[in-house]
Protein backbone atom coordinates (compact mmCIF):
# COMPACT_ATOMS: atom_id res chain seq x y z
CA UNK A 1 0.00 0.00 0.00
CA UNK A 2 1.06 3.56 -0.38
CA UNK A 3 0.06 6.77 1.26
CA UNK A 4 0.99 10.04 2.89
CA UNK A 5 1.98 10.75 6.47
CA UNK A 6 -0.88 12.73 7.98
CA UNK A 7 0.60 13.21 11.45
CA UNK A 8 3.65 12.06 13.39
CA UNK A 9 4.91 12.70 16.92
CA UNK A 10 8.64 11.89 17.10
CA UNK A 11 8.64 11.81 20.92
CA UNK A 12 6.05 9.01 21.11
CA UNK A 13 6.29 7.46 17.63
CA UNK A 14 2.52 7.83 17.25
CA UNK A 15 1.18 8.85 13.89
CA UNK A 16 -1.26 8.40 11.05
CA UNK A 17 -0.80 7.52 7.41
CA UNK A 18 -3.58 8.15 4.87
CA UNK A 19 -3.84 5.46 2.22
CA UNK A 20 -3.94 6.61 -1.41
CA UNK A 21 -6.43 3.99 -2.55
CA UNK A 22 -9.14 3.92 0.13
CA UNK A 23 -8.38 7.29 1.81
CA UNK A 24 -8.55 5.62 5.24
CA UNK A 25 -6.25 6.72 8.03
CA UNK A 26 -4.11 4.00 9.59
CA UNK A 27 -2.32 4.35 12.93
CA UNK A 28 1.38 3.63 12.89
CA UNK A 29 2.37 0.41 14.62
CA UNK A 30 4.94 0.76 17.39
CA UNK A 31 7.53 -0.93 15.15
CA UNK A 32 6.56 0.94 11.96
CA UNK A 33 10.09 2.30 11.46
CA UNK A 34 11.99 -0.85 12.48
CA UNK A 35 14.42 -1.82 9.73
CA UNK A 36 13.56 1.33 7.80
CA UNK A 37 15.82 4.12 6.57
CA UNK A 38 13.45 6.52 8.35
CA UNK A 39 14.35 7.81 11.81
CA UNK A 40 11.42 10.21 11.86
CA UNK A 41 8.64 11.23 9.51
CA UNK A 42 7.21 14.53 8.34
CA UNK A 43 3.67 15.47 7.44
CA UNK A 44 3.04 15.00 3.71
CA UNK A 45 5.86 12.48 3.24
CA UNK A 46 4.96 9.72 0.77
CA UNK A 47 5.53 6.16 1.98
CA UNK A 48 4.89 2.56 1.08
CA UNK A 49 3.57 0.48 3.98
CA UNK A 50 1.95 -2.78 5.00
CA UNK A 51 -0.77 -3.45 7.54
CA UNK A 52 -0.15 -5.66 10.54
CA UNK A 53 -2.72 -8.08 11.99
CA UNK A 54 -4.23 -5.26 14.05
CA UNK A 55 -4.72 -3.06 10.96
CA UNK A 56 -1.90 -0.64 11.83
CA UNK A 57 0.63 0.68 9.31
CA UNK A 58 4.02 -1.01 9.57
CA UNK A 59 7.18 -1.69 7.53
CA UNK A 60 7.33 1.84 6.16
CA UNK A 61 9.64 2.35 3.24
CA UNK A 62 10.41 4.93 0.63
CA UNK A 63 9.44 3.98 -2.90
CA UNK A 64 10.56 5.26 -6.25
CA UNK A 65 8.19 7.22 -8.46
CA UNK A 66 7.77 4.05 -10.54
CA UNK A 67 6.93 1.99 -7.43
CA UNK A 68 4.31 4.53 -6.45
CA UNK A 69 2.92 4.72 -9.99
CA UNK A 70 3.25 8.50 -10.00
CA UNK A 71 1.71 9.86 -13.23
CA UNK A 72 4.39 10.62 -15.79
CA UNK A 73 6.93 8.13 -14.39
Amino acid sequence: MQGVIKAYDPSTGAGLVMCDTDFNDYELAGNALAGSIFRMLRQGQRVIFELDDAGRATKLSLGSEVDMKTPGH
